[in-house]
């Protein structure tokens, strides 16, 4: 593939801008860049999905997969479209893993090989709509496997994984490129760096900034140069939230005996746990044992959560309370709420949306409001782009934005899952930055859901743990691990 003076633009904005990469048929390529840098968007070209503003992309392969965050979306967003919960007796989970496999070829011995290496045979007969974000990508990885591509582009696709699973990725992708496959791999994280690569290239607001040989001093002091964090003190805007104290002898969250069950099996069962005022907690587990259903629970964005012994904010779940008067004292990030904001607006009125707990805002807001989304948006580096409808914000834009979101009104309980999910190194640490100035500021207590080793906080002293249950029923046993819990 060749490309030569390439740009793409949206209006007179450049998007990226490529004088001259020459990449040869079967060149694997590393292309490392922070949020905004351009790489979705090269994925795009080289997938033959995005128009050029001008310049030309030549000798390009027949067949390219481009496996991407967006790319997720759209399925889910298919899956949405097809929902026939309103036409059945009961939920509509989705299409069946099997079924979407089956639909790029006919089910065969490379299906059985491709569920097996990815650890898909437990998924393979529940409904996409049900599955964990980690889970969806290993699904979407080995849709694009089983088509066979001449080029396969992979962006981000670490995202959403726990250890083991990022582990074993990185082994197929270095397999597959020992194999002769032909493998693009876009990334913002220094540690999703795979080994097999021998080409890196390096992208910034939308400039090739490096292109050449690959190693692990010349990839490493590229990065750090380019995403030295900042250490400049974080100063957070007031809130228009609620500021009367939390009772500190009162639990945010009390559940007894609590339970989530499918048909016969429980995915969990049993467990009794307090959540006090400034007990920050981590939840620990590998993907799909529940960690993000646990917190549904909590928010009521699980059904079950009204089957449940459940107190949130001292209001007793099932006994009549709104909604909304739960949420009003909650800041929630998740991969399900990102895939669920959907409508219309910029990136103001995203943040804003924080305030009213809606996704959107249907209710006038004023000058007040307005200034307190503009401060956010400034604290997370996106100021210039406040009028940029949300969808057209990359994935980890957005990300930053929802973050922004959950924070606006500095909640009596904020709930962060998976939240740096598709940001760079960078803005990783300096959400958890923001995070940490936030929550010893106020009485904000944290629960936190993440894979990233590197992704805690020195407040964080208690522990739910998911681990494989004994029982023959049962998917997963919890265990609680207290504030006298030191990890070894």
């Amino acid at each position: 593939m060749l490309l030569s003076d390439l740009t793409v633009k949206i209006g007179s904005q450049s998007l990226l801008s490529i004088d001259h990469w020459a990449i040869e048929t079967n060149q694997s390529w590393l292309v490392m860049g922070t949020n905004g840098s351009g790489k979705t968007t090269l994925g795009r070209v080289l997938a033959n999905e995005q128009k050029l503003s001008s310049g030309s992309l030549t000798h390009t392969p027949n067949k390219v997969q481009f496996l991407s965050l967006e790319s997720q979306q759209e399925l889910y967003e298919r899956e949405l479209y097809r929902d026939d919960t309103d036409f059945i007796d009961q939920i509509d989970n989705g299409t069946p893993v099997r079924e979407l496999l089956s639909e790029v070829h006919a089910w065969s011995d490379r299906h059985e090989q491709l569920s097996a290496s990815l650890h898909l045979e437990p998924l393979l007969d529940r409904g996409y709509r049900v599955l964990s974000s980690g889970e969806g990508r290993r699904v979407m990885l080995a849709r694009a496997l089983l088509d066979e591509p001449d080029l396969l582009i992979l962006d981000e696709p670490f995202e959403g994984l726990d250890l083991a699973s990022r582990k074993e990725l990185h082994a197929l992708i270095t397999n597959l490129i020992n194999a002769g496959h032909w493998l693009i791999l876009l990334v913002n994280q220094f540690d999703d760096v795979v080994q097999g690569f021998e080409h890196m290239a390096l992208l910034d607001k939308g400039k090739l900034l490096y292109q050449g040989p690959l190693s692990a001093e010349s990839s490493e002091s590229q990065w750090l140069h380019l995403a030295a964090l900042n250490k400049t003190p974080i100063s957070l805007p007031p809130t228009l939230g609620d500021t009367t104290p939390w009772p500190a002898d009162k639990p945010l969250v009390q559940l007894t005996r609590g339970f989530v069950q499918y048909d016969e099996t429980f995915q969990f069962q049993g467990l009794n746990w307090m959540l006090m005022p400034t007990q920050h907690s981590q939840i620990h587990g590998p993907n799909g044992c529940g960690k993000s259903t646990l917190l549904g629970l909590i928010t009521g964005d699980h059904p079950q959560c009204y089957r449940n012994n459940l107190e949130v904010l001292g209001y007793q779940r099932g006994q009549g309370e709104s909604i909304w008067q739960v949420k009003k004292n909650i800041g929630y990030v998740s991969g399900a709420l990102h895939r669920d904001y959907r409508v219309s607006g910029n990136a103001v009125t995203a943040i804003i949306s924080g305030l009213t707990d809606s996704i959107g805002v249907y209710q006038a807001t004023g000058d007040s409001e307005h200034h307190l989304a503009m401060q956010w948006l400034e604290i997370i580096g996106l100021a210039e782009k406040a009028n940029r409808p949300f969808k057209k914000l990359s994935m980890g834009e957005q990300r930053l934005v929802l973050i922004a979101r959950a924070l606006i009104k500095q909640p009596k309980l904020l709930i962060l899952d998976e939240p740096t999910q598709g940001l760079d190194d960078f803005n990783r640490h300096y959400v958890m930055q923001v995070v940490n100035t936030l929550i010893t500021g106020n009485d904000s207590t944290l629960l936190l859901v993440s894979h990233r080793q590197d992704e805690t906080l020195d407040c964080i002293k208690s522990r739910l743990v998911f681990t494989p249950s004994t029982l023959k029923n049962t998917l997963f046993d919890v265990n609680f691990l207290g504030p006298e819990y030191r990890e070894a």
